[in-house]
């Protein structure tokens, strides 16, 4: 039975979370789905306690490397040290839930044009009790399913423990930029996969988002020169002719948006970060508006 079923490499970066990462290995060996393996990247943890969990699990690889700061290192290492037909990221504090890889592979395996599958999140508190709260879902399916390239950058993003994505993507695109801080990286990646294959959709939670005081996400300041990682990625794609002049200028328009959204963070940052990303961007009537609005309203 296994041999027939496509091989699921998951991917977890991890560091000093020995308690967490027990759970979030039992949530994947768990899975409904059985033809899996499991990578963890220990990102220097200053002791061997992932290491003591990984142990008692037969499918863990554990590997330990010198502190990167970020998970971006360790993903890249786990992704040069898959097998597997299809690759997953867990980040290891969170869960999967029972049959999310079940779901997914059987999507991709049915639609071999769409190169991933996502979905939303459940969120759970530190100690996994769930809360009244979902992430990731959009207002209509539709928004997150097929060839989002032209309605994704600026927007959202996905979240990065409920995606499965086909190795050749990965192949196709590239590694995690190592050279980002430790925020947005993921998001740079994932825009970087929307000029390149189409989101496979699914409408119903596959992770179990564990929400504490040290998620990477709570600290918006880091991710203040993202959008000019974006438009780095726009251009590439300008530059190979994936997209035209005037879909350049309207995706560049939507980050510029994104940055006028963080000016309470650094009001000086993002005034400068804008002027690097549209020199003229304050003769837009939209921007301008939008900018009044954010200074106004927390």
């Amino acid at each position: 039975m296994n041999e027939q079923m496509p091989l699921v490499s998951v991917i977890i970066p991890t560091y000093n979370r020995p308690a967490y990462l027990k759970q979030t290995l039992e949530s994947i060996v768990n899975q409904t789905y059985t033809n899996i393996e499991i990578i963890v990247v220990d990102d220097g943890s200053p002791n061997e306690d992932a290491l003591d969990v990984c142990k008692n699990f037969e499918t863990v690889t554990y590997l330990k490397i010198k502190n990167s700061g970020g998970p971006s290192k360790p993903r890249n290492i786990g992704i040069k040290k898959a097998k597997g037909k299809y690759i997953a990221f867990l980040d290891d504090d969170d869960l999967y839930v029972s049959n999310k890889i079940e779901q997914q592979v059987t999507a991709l395996e049915k639609n071999k044009t769409f190169g991933i599958a996502h979905g939303y999140c459940q969120v759970i508190n530190e100690i996994g009790k769930l809360k009244n709260e979902i992430i990731g879902k959009p207002g209509t399916p539709d928004v997150k399913h097929g060839d989002v390239s032209l309605r994704m950058i600026g927007n959202w993003t996905l979240m990065t423990s409920s995606v499965l994505i086909r190795k050749a993507i990965i192949d196709k695109i590239g590694f995690f930029n190592e050279e980002m801080p430790p925020a947005g990286e993921d998001v740079e990646f994932w825009v970087r996969c929307s000029f390149h294959t189409k989101f496979y959709y699914i409408d119903s939670p596959l992770v179990l988002y564990r929400e504490h005081n040290f998620n990477i996400s709570k600290q918006k300041k880091a991710y203040i020169n993202l959008p000019l990682h974006l438009k780095e990625v726009l251009n590439v794609n300008l530059k190979k002719k994936i997209i035209t002049k005037v879909t350049y200028a309207s995706l560049k328009n939507n980050v510029s948006k994104m940055q006028i959204k963080m000016i309470r963070q650094n009001t000086f940052k993002t005034i400068r970060n804008l002027f690097k990303l549209q020199p003229l961007w304050f003769l837009n009537y939209g921007n301008i508006k939008l900018l009044a609005y954010k200074i106004v309203v927390k």
